[in-house]
This record gives C-alpha cells, structure tokens and sequence, in this order.
C-alpha cells in the first residue's frame, strides 16, 4: 500500500503531540510493508528530503507570509504542489493521511485531483480547546476542521471521548469514526544509571526536596495556573521540602506572577524549552508528574511519564481518564480544582509503595495499550477498509 501522508510537524519541528505520533506511526507501517510519503514544514537545517526509519520525508517551504493565516495558506499551497509532483513522478497512492485541519485544503485539493481517499486524524477541535466558539477565527478554523472530516473517507480519534466530541462539535457520522489510541516507545527512555543522576537532580532541586514537575505548552488549556494554587497545601504538607518545576516554552511571566502573589516563589523554577535529551534525564530523578488540563483530547504526556517510570497526577477531563486508570496506573483528579489535584500530588509522595505499584502498573500499561505495532496494525485495518470501499466504489 502506499501512503502519502500531510503534517505540518514533524522532528526536528516539535510544536505539540503531532510530530511524536506521526514520527513513530508510520516507521511501523514501514515494517508492515507500506511505502509511506510524508510532506511537511522545512525546519532549520534538517534536509529537504531524507528517509527516516523507512519514511521517505520530503520538506517543503513556505515562503514569506504576513500572519498565521496566510501561512496557512502558503504551506497548503506548497504541500499540495509537492503532493502533486509525486504522485505524477511516482504513481497513484491509495490513501492521504491528514493530520489535522492545518493541512486540510491540500489534502482535499489531491483528493479530487486525483481521485484518492482522505483518512484525516483530527488531534483535537477548535470548539474543545475553547469549550465552544466564541469568535470569528474560532469559527473559521472549525469550519476548517469540519470541511477536512466531511472529506474523508475515514476520521481517526485518539480515544472515546474525541469520538463524541468530534461527532458533536464537526458533525460527523459515529460510525465514520474510528478510535486509535496513541502511542510511545518506552525503551527509548533513559534510565537513572546510565548518567550522573545526583549531579543532573542538583540542578533543579537540593537533595532533600521533592521535585513535582509538569512539561507541555504554557497555555490556559493545560491548567498550569490550577497547579499553583495547589502547590502553597503541598508545600505545606511536606514541610517545604518540594520544587515545583515547569518545563515548556512560551509567555509565563503571568504564572511565574502568580507564583510570587501565593507567597511559593521560591519553591518554584521555570526552565523555559528543555531538550529532548534533558527532559528525558529529568524524568529519571523527578518524584511526580503532574498534568491538570482543562482540555486535553489523549494526553501523551501521561504515557512519556509512564515510560520514565514517574507517578502521574491528572485531571478528569477529556481522554485523560481513560489513558490514567484511577488509582490503577496513576491518580485522576476533578478538573480545574486545585484542592483535589493537592490531594492526588499527596497521595503519590507520602506513600512511597504506592507509587511505585502505580508506577508499575503504568508501564505494564503501555505494552498492553499503548504499544505502536499494534496501534499500526489498527491503523492498517483502516486503511485496509478505505481501500475496500474505494474499489467497491464508482468516483463521478
């Protein structure tokens, strides 16, 4: 079978979720024996053309553009030239693979140019990052959003609850709908002996203290501002033997304000962007992951932390609940209420054992879950559906 597939990240270029899961998905349907084309952004250095673990990965530019919009439109207008260029040079593909609105008005300009099925995965919507929509631009991309999902073919979700919220919110057909969780490879994490832990520790917290992290975006939706107002009964708890650590880019000067005005300044460090390579060492010392979304459609990062072996704290909101079984794999907590989220942050560190039987539990998890040749295979059925029907099909 061949794929081609449409992104607007991918690594080097590491923005949100995307680039992880279509930098390891698609390496295993290589292995499955599908030749997969992948078009995306340019990026710094990294070559305009390469094969990664079996993908062929083809960048393009984008050109000079006055604001997030009309790079929009300059980036499908340059995949979908691309787009069109391969399949002249290398013949008909059986399916383009979407992810996201981004790259919709490419995929469905070589949907009907050349008569080839969209399966769009649709990470998240608009009307669920904004609990509904309130302006002009929040209505215009999820006219975008419904556009790609009513074009395709297939519309692949990351777990039940984007399902119904996908169907909701895009006004898409249930059974059009098919749930594919994400995944990680847990053997790509360090471990603790395999560099100077103490050293590297040292550098964010002082050895009697415990070190409670969160890592993502620095925006509203992920409820970094409802960990702060938990940490002052946390700290209080532990004696103040803590630090609270937030990894991740962007603006933070309103949260490191927040921090000062709840009187925990001190027990607080902000890194700012941390690399690939650090976080995964971070990981390693760290005692508590903490994830408080407001919004969250799968949460990959619970699985990072599966995978690093660290207890993980979360809200109950969106796919949350059915990545972290509570009490089970991690603990789950009510959504944007900083009391219970103290609380769950306090069952993990005062009750060592427990952790760790959560701890163990998590990463037994991922094999059983969240493993990605058996989440290629179920995307292959998908495929494998969509070519079936195709055939089946005449094409006016």
């Amino acid at each position: 079978m061949k794929i081609l597939v449409l992104t607007w990240e991918f690594p080097p270029r590491l923005v949100g979720g995307i680039a992880r899961h279509v930098a390891e998905l698609y390496p295993e349907l290589v292995k499955l024996g599908h030749e997969v084309h992948l078009i995306t952004v340019e990026f710094g250095e990294a070559p305009r053309y390469e094969v990664v673990d079996g993908v062929r990965v083809h960048r393009v530019s984008v050109g000079y553009s006055q604001d997030f919009f009309h790079w929009v439109v300059n980036l499908n207008e340059s995949m979908g030239q691309h787009g069109a260029k391969l399949i002249l040079e290398e013949g008909a593909f059986d399916v383009i693979h979407a992810h996201d609105w981004l790259v919709g008005d490419a995929a469905i300009a070589l949907k009907h140019n050349f008569k080839t099925p969209i399966v769009a995965t649709i990470h998240a919507t608009e009307f669920g990052r904004h609990n509904g929509l309130h302006t002009d631009t929040q209505q215009y991309i999820s006219g975008k959003e419904k556009l790609l999902a009513y074009n395709a073919w297939r519309v692949i979700v990351c777990t039940d609850y984007m399902r119904r919220e996908v169907e909701k919110a895009l006004e898409t057909p249930w059974d059009k709908i098919d749930v594919v969780y994400n995944g990680i490879r847990p053997e790509k994490k360090l471990r603790g002996h395999e560099f100077d832990a103490w050293n590297f520790r040292r550098r964010f917290a002082n050895d009697g203290e415990k070190i409670v992290y969160y890592v993502g975006r620095m925006t509203y939706e992920k409820g970094v501002s409802v960990l702060l107002n938990a940490a002052p009964k946390v700290a209080w708890e532990l004696g103040g033997y803590i630090k609270f650590v937030f990894i991740g880019g962007g603006n933070t000067d309103h949260l490191k304000q927040q921090a000062w005005n709840l009187g925990i300044w001190d027990k607080c460090y902000f890194t700012g962007f941390m690399s690939d390579e650090d976080l995964d060492k971070f990981q390693t010392v760290a005692d508590c992951a903490v994830f408080p979304s407001l919004y969250e459609p799968f949460g990959i990062v619970a699985l990072e932390s599966f995978a690093a072996r660290v207890p993980v704290v979360v809200s109950d909101t969106g796919g949350f609940p059915e990545v972290v079984r509570h009490t089970k794999t991690g603990i789950v907590t009510w959504t944007n209420n900083a009391e219970s989220l103290a609380w769950g942050i306090l069952e993990v560190l005062k009750n060592p054992g427990y952790a760790q039987w959560l701890i163990d539990n998590a990463y037994e998890d991922l094999g059983r879950r969240f493993n990605w040749p058996k989440l290629a295979q179920q995307t292959e059925a998908v495929y494998g559906r969509v070519l079936h029907e195709r055939s089946q099909a005449t094409w006016l």
